[in-house]
């Protein structure tokens, strides 16, 4: 039996009596103490529950009087949420009066920008304007190159209000990222920059700009934003300048109202095993979910101040600036999460900036949280962090050592959320919750309206044991369709094939006697040595506690039917691999985690293969250990590292 250690943060009197899950809990007939009940309603009285938030929350908007419509009886795949509903989802990002600060824009030299409500509803009128002069109607794509500014939220937020489905990717994608993604859903306009600004250099994207529209043989306009705005030559495309499309002078805003499942986003895979999926996610799926997260779990109130270390393509961008809705105001940071200098590595920057700005919740992921332990950088010792309630990450899994790390370094009273869901469902299964004492290693609850279980391979739930992830009653979220040919079909085979009727999320995950839960990593990258699958997580918690080590990644090899774990690892500057570190690290993989993680090869690389959302890439390393080609290295932000993984069995 695993040891009880107790809680690194316990809910005060106050959060268990005036936050708004405590209310949301009463009003529904519920003590704030009975979360687990309150869960149980929720996803078994779907309409009375989901009815219950939109009210509660606010939503703006007609809702009709049918919540679900289902294929057949306990049919998750093609549900259909409020079919009479039309909502508008700029309308409830552009809400509360004009004086309230909506957007706190910073970047990597100090600037600072503080846009209230009534100037960002200016801009978006302009830009919503200028739209519609190119003909822009519901329904149309439109696609970014965008940096995270105030004029890409603009953008978005004249998109949305108009009805039509946005696309974004980061300047830093290189051409062919880009176009496997935006280049699928055919834009009728793309939002372009010409340069952009990171770690205090500024990168010219006019080769990328130009492949890319050279892959778009359909688009219609080009409007060019940033400094730099003189206009390329484009053959069959109208190219315009940010401020011509702006030029109009501020009008009262018009919300064309869609119906909840009109499309709104289209978001994008990592795309490391093939062409990214296109996911089509719905105006009214994307809004509630949110509200639900905000409001409920993450206690986000109006005055509230949202920060996420994001890029444009990553749902986290698209995440946070729903915080809009809850009258909260949301940072907008362009630049570099670590400043490298030739003195010393300016590490503080996001916190200094949240020290300024008052943030609220701070988002981030572990990689960070890594980077940060790993040069002794201590925020809560640094910076005025007296406005700060919550810290959150995302990405992938935080290490309990992580845990203990943050209510040591930055703050023992405030709420730290491991939150995990994805891309797929643009929100979250698992999350964090003002009522629910926080425990190193895991996280904290379940959804509200989320049928979150751990399964085995025979369909049981189980608990304390390691099982697949999955959902098990319909959720708004849920993405609409996939875009391109066979959406329906590809999007049935991604989530419903491995067990029907059942959404199998595709990560590892257990259960524990809290109704808490820990995730042990991705079910691609699970290791099975001797037929019994195993984490990777474990073992990189062991790895990034070893002082010499600066990075490492994990995969399986296959050997005679069976599969062998192999881990590189990169080590610090002047750092040795040798024997005694070997035999170190198998040891201590051996206690802390079981004899069936020790890695049977380790080798020293230079570089581990990171996404361009900053996820590492086990399946590419393997591919190439394998002698087998990587599908997608556009996907990938340093490919040229995989060049040393294609010789590390070469007589091993």
């Amino acid at each position: 039996m695993k040891a009880l250690t107790p809680p690194l943060w316990q809910p005060s009197p106050r959060d268990l009596s005036d936050s708004s899950l405590a209310k949301f809990a009463r009003s529904c007939g519920f003590e704030p103490s009975q979360y687990e009940e309150l869960h149980r309603w929720s996803i078994s009285d779907l309409e009375g529950f989901w009815n219950a938030l939109w009210d509660f929350s606010g939503v703006i908007g007609e809702r009709g009087e049918t919540v679900l419509e289902r294929k057949s009886d306990g049919e998750m795949f093609g549900a259909r949420w409020y079919p009479q509903a039309a909502i508008n989802f700029a309308e409830n990002l552009l809400c509360g009066p004009d004086a309230r600060i909506a957007i706190i824009e910073m970047d990597e030299s100090g600037r600072r920008n503080d846009v209230s409500m009534g100037q960002l509803r200016r801009r978006v009128s302009q830009a919503q304007q200028g739209l519609q002069r190119l003909g822009i109607q519901p329904g149309d794509t439109i696609g970014a190159i965008l940096p995270n500014n105030l004029d890409a939220l603009v953008a978005l937020l004249a998109s949305a209000s108009i009805g039509a489905v946005w696309a974004s990717c980061s300047p830093d994608f290189g051409a062919p990222g880009i176009i496997d993604r935006i280049g699928q859903v055919l834009p009728k306009v793309l939002f372009a920059v010409r340069a952009y600004v990171y770690n205090g250099r500024q990168y010219d994207i006019d080769e990328n700009v130009a492949a890319v529209l050279a892959g778009m043989k359909d688009l219609q306009h080009l409007v060019v934003m940033g400094e730099r705005l003189a206009l390329p030559e484009i053959p069959r495309t109208h190219c315009l300048g940010w401020d011509e499309l702006c030029k109009a002078p501020p009008a009262p805003l018009t919300f064309q109202r869609v119906p909840f499942s009109h499309p709104l986003y289209v978001m994008f895979t990592s795309g490391t095993t093939g062409l990214p999926k296109g996911i089509v996610h719905t105006t009214g799926g994307t809004l509630l979910q949110h509200r639900k997260e905000h409001v409920l779990h993450c206690d986000v109130r109006p005055g509230d101040v949202m920060s996420w270390y994001t890029n444009t393509a990553w749902m986290m961008y698209h995440w946070v600036i729903s915080g809009l809705a809850s009258h909260a105001a949301v940072v907008l940071y362009e630049g570099a999460a670590i400043i490298k200098r030739t003195e010393k590595n300016d590490v503080g920057i996001l916190w200094r900036m949240a020290e300024e700005a008052g943030v609220t919740h701070f988002g981030t992921s572990p990689r960070y949280l890594a980077a940060l332990i790993e040069v002794g950088y201590e925020p809560g010792r640094q910076h005025d962090l007296s406005a700060l309630r919550s810290v959150l990450s995302a990405g992938a899994p935080v290490s309990p050592e992580q845990y203990d790390w943050l209510y040591s370094a930055i703050k023992r009273d405030m709420i730290f959320a491991s939150i995990s869901g994805g891309t797929e469902i643009i929100g979250c299964f698992v999350l964090g919750s003002p009522l629910h004492p926080v425990r190193r290693g895991e996280i904290t609850c379940k959804g509200l309206g989320m049928a979150v279980d751990v399964l085995d391979d025979r369909g049981a739930s189980i608990i304390g044991r390691k099982g697949d992830l999955v959902c098990t009653e319909p959720f708004p979220s849920a993405p609409l369709t996939f875009w391109g040919d066979n959406g329906d079909a590809r999007y049935h085979a991604a989530y419903f094939e491995a067990r029907p009727g059942i959404w199998t999320h595709g990560d590892l995950a257990e259960q524990t006697i809290h109704n808490t839960v820990i995730i042990y990593g991705r079910s691609d990258t699970t290791l099975k040595p001797g037929g019994v699958r195993i984490g990777t997580a474990e073992i990189y918690r062991v790895i990034e506690a070893q002082p010499e080590i600066r990075d490492s990644i994990v995969f399986g090899y296959p050997v005679d039917g069976d599969e062998d774990i192999v881990l590189c690892v990169v080590m610090k500057d002047g750092m040795p691999m040798n024997e005694p570190l070997i035999k170190r690290i198998r040891t201590e993989i051996r206690q802390k985690a079981s004899p069936r993680h020790v890695p049977q090869r380790i080798f020293q690389v230079g570089a581990v293969p990171y996404t361009l959302n900053g996820k590492r890439v086990e399946g590419a390393a393997k591919s190439m250990a394998m002698g087998k080609p990587v599908k997608n290295l556009g996907s990938i932000i340093n490919p040229e590292c995989l060049g040393e993984y294609a010789a590390l069995m070469q007589g091993s």
